[in-house]
């Protein structure tokens, strides 16, 4: 029965390394590509107000704030469509992590609408971009294998340095 559990556990471990990669990835498309999209239509993202004010900040202004938020869109649907296809991965994952660094700047600039209670009791604004760690990370793990690596179902294969 044991050898019976080794091999599910062998083939299941496989399949994750096998499409790990690729399906984080696509969900994270999805993600961007969903979350971009809905920006482009006033009032239908959450977190419209909140980026508009963090770009209006960060921009010192200098950029009206009906014209930030599109460009915001267009940037998280390009980062969306990126990931989605595979293509221009290294850009792709650039454009991800400078949008990243901005999205978590309200934890800092904006600490009142991130936080009841700072630093500890996020609001629902603080928690969707404390959430920002997780995609961040999923980044990082897609970046490792823009160059052909890969993730390996074998504890006996060492990662090739």
């Amino acid at each position: 029965m044991q050898r019976f559990y080794a091999s599910i556990d062998i083939r299941l471990t496989r399949w994750m390394a096998r499409y790990g990669i690729t399906l984080l990835r696509i969900s994270l498309g999805i993600v961007f590509f969903w979350f971009g999209i809905l920006k482009f239509f006033p009032g239908v993202s959450p977190a419209h107000d909140l980026a508009v004010r963090t770009i209006h900040i960060l921009t010192f202004g200098l950029i009206p704030d009906h014209i930030s938020i599109i460009l915001l869109a267009a940037w998280e649907t390009l980062i969306g469509l990126g990931l989605l296809t595979g293509v221009f991965m290294r850009a792709t994952l650039l454009l991800l992590w400078l949008q990243m660094l901005g999205a978590m700047t309200p934890l800092f600039l904006l600490p009142q609408d991130s936080f009841t209670r700072i630093p500890y009791a996020p609001t629902l604004e603080g928690q969707y971009i404390i959430k920002n760690l997780v995609l961040i990370s999923a980044g990082i793990a897609i970046g490792a294998t823009v160059r052909g690596g890969r993730l390996s179902a074998d504890p006996q294969i060492e990662p090739s340095e």
